[in-house]
């Protein structure tokens, strides 16, 4: 009881505490890069060693919980829909998503070395300004998509109540029209919501398990679905045998386009991918993404083309949706399979959730305001605004323009995820100053009060511009483009493609000395007491035994003195 009544009076505390500002401020971190003037918190200072829990099994596990969705599923429904055959749509499906492996890999060797999120990252080639607007660009996209993801997943929690007591789908409604959803609809949302929150909260670190939990029960109900289907049917349907409806130039651009498409659908992880690696206790399981990637994709992708082909033997239609088809299933071994489905799917959406939205804007928020955000409390302000705050079944259903809009924000992201490669790679040749990229002053600063690196501006552009007109057309359809519709067809290769060459180009010809280094620096030299000590960002400073000349880090850069410690 003692124990009890000790617990109930720290929470009492705590409530009272943040009844003012100061109660929200977060501790600050014994051991960190930071300015002493400034705030960091353990959420974005270099990973400490006990989370670094993660190996080339969770980046399985993780590709696996992040693919494994409803939306994937239907992947190939968009290109077979625009007069292509399942051939093409499964070339498209294995270019594509091999296509953005290679910002996959690039981007993710960062975090997996460094130790550090997208948004501290983003510092070393953007500035330690500049680098906001690379945050806040993919902060707005994770937010929205969240949103949608969430209000996806409740078509799933639809069919698992339903399975149970079918009259649920007879619930009246009392909402208006204009709301743009049902009473019943209301009441998945908020159950899905409640059961997603509570998950979200668990740290990345010790997400390992659940990705692999998702892993097998979707995967199940995958081979279930293809499997049950295909018993029903007699066969897998007619689909292999349908023919291309374009022909020519107009088919070798919708290929194009659709396996851009393809591509841009991962742009969000391209660009942040260090949020996650920065989890791994060695870089090599970056590289395993190469062959994870295109295979998961590709397989979900075939089983989808599976289960509609027998779909229409069954039903007389093509469903692509794979809740759609699990509402087809009546009586009692029908509604049980239902609930197995949708289950899988609801796992599969907070999966999706996890790592491909909450996590990644969560870390957003927390390197704008370190001082009052820290990871969880990133995931509450993004999960409320995703679930209520921003009415995400107004977007879907009343506000197509708007998720062409969200869509089309892959013409950011393909530009941002080259300039990150492309200056950890080609640039610093992997040289990185990880000490200041915590500091406003330090060499990241790029010499300039705006702390812009004007290299990566210029190569913004570049990639950017051209494709505006696109976005302005998938936004407005009847807004004429022209040409420039061919530039869009292929937004993400072209985005990548064009500032990933521009921004070595403006480096090698007009070089930032003071942020190319012989080799990359993971330590400091700091003072204590008159006491030289090293600072590694991660462990309690330790004394320096014979390692370079001291300098207090803390005042003005001098870096000369630096100590270098090759990893």
């Amino acid at each position: 009881m003692e124990n009890l009544r000790q617990r109930t009076q720290r929470v009492t505390e705590n409530v009272k505490s943040k009844r003012s500002k100061e109660g929200w401020v977060l501790p600050k971190t014994a051991v960190t890069f930071a300015d002493e003037n400034t705030w960091s918190n353990i959420d974005s200072d270099v990973t400490p060693l006990e989370r670094r829990t993660w190996t080339s099994w969770t980046i399985l596990g993780f590709w696996l919980s992040d693919a494994l969705s409803a939306q994937s599923w239907a992947g190939a429904s968009a290109v077979i829909a625009v007069g292509l055959t399942w051939r093409e749509a499964v070339y498209c499906l294995v270019l594509g998503t091999f296509t953005v492996t290679i910002p996959l890999v690039l981007n993710g060797a960062a975090g997996a070395e460094l130790h550090v999120p997208f948004p501290v990252v983003a510092r070393s080639s953007f500035g330690f300004y500049f680098s906001r607007f690379a945050v806040i660009i993919r902060m707005v996209t994770a937010l929205f998509w969240h949103a949608i993801q969430t209000y996806s997943g409740s078509t799933a929690m639809t069919q698992v109540i339903r399975a149970i007591w079918p009259s649920y789908l007879e619930i009246p409604n009392h909402l208006p029209a204009s709301a743009g959803i049902t009473t019943q609809q209301m009441i998945s949302h908020f159950i899905f919501w409640s059961v997603q929150f509570p998950i979200l909260l668990i740290s990345p670190h010790k997400l390992k398990w659940f990705f692999v939990f998702k892993a097998v029960i979707v995967l199940l109900a995958a081979f279930g679905t293809v499997i049950g289907m295909t018993q029903l049917a007699g066969s897998a349907g007619d689909i292999w045998s349908q023919q291309p409806t374009v022909h020519g130039a107009t088919k070798a651009w919708l290929i194009v386009s659709s396996m851009s498409s393809m591509t841009g659908g991962w742009a969000t992880m391209a660009t942040n991918v260090a949020d996650f690696t920065r989890y791994l206790k060695q870089s090599r399981g970056v590289y395993w993404q190469v062959l994870f990637v295109p295979i998961i994709m590709t397989l979900l992708g075939v089983f989808g083309i599976i289960g509609t082909s027998a779909a229409k033997v069954v039903y007389g239609e093509y469903i692509w949706d794979p809740l759609a088809l699990a509402s087809m299933w009546d009586g009692p071994g029908g509604r049980a399979a239902a609930f197995f489905v949708g289950v899988s799917w609801c796992i599969a959406q907070i999966g999706t959730n996890l790592s491909a939205n909450v996590i990644s804007c969560s870390n957003d928020m927390v390197s704008l305001f370190p001082k009052y955000l820290n990871i969880r409390r990133g995931v509450i302000i993004t999960t409320v605004t995703a679930g209520w705050i921003i009415v995400p079944w107004k977007i879907i259903s009343s506000a197509a323009s708007l998720l062409n809009f969200m869509a089309s924000l892959g013409c950011f992201l393909a530009p941002l995820a080259a300039i990150l490669g492309a200056d950890y790679w080609f640039v610093n040749k992997k040289a990185i100053d990880v000490p200041a990229l915590y500091r406003r002053y330090g060499r990241y600063r790029y010499g300039n009060k705006a702390g812009t690196n004007w290299r990566a501006v210029i190569a913004l552009l570049v990639g950017v511009v051209p494709n505006l007109p696109g976005l302005v057309h998938a936004v407005n359809p009847s807004i004429e483009i022209g040409g420039a519709s061919h530039i869009y067809a292929m937004f993400y290769l072209y985005g990548f493609i064009s500032t990933f060459v521009v921004y070595i180009a403006l480096s090698k010809l007009f070089p930032s000395e003071s942020t190319l280094l012989p080799a990359p620096i993971f330590e400091d030299i700091v003072i204590v007491d008159g006491v030289e000590k090293i600072n590694d960002g991660v462990t309690s400073v330790a004394p320096v035994d014979k390692l370079g000349v001291s300098v207090d880090v803390r005042g003005a850069e001098s870096e000369e003195k630096r100590a270098f410690s090759v990893v």
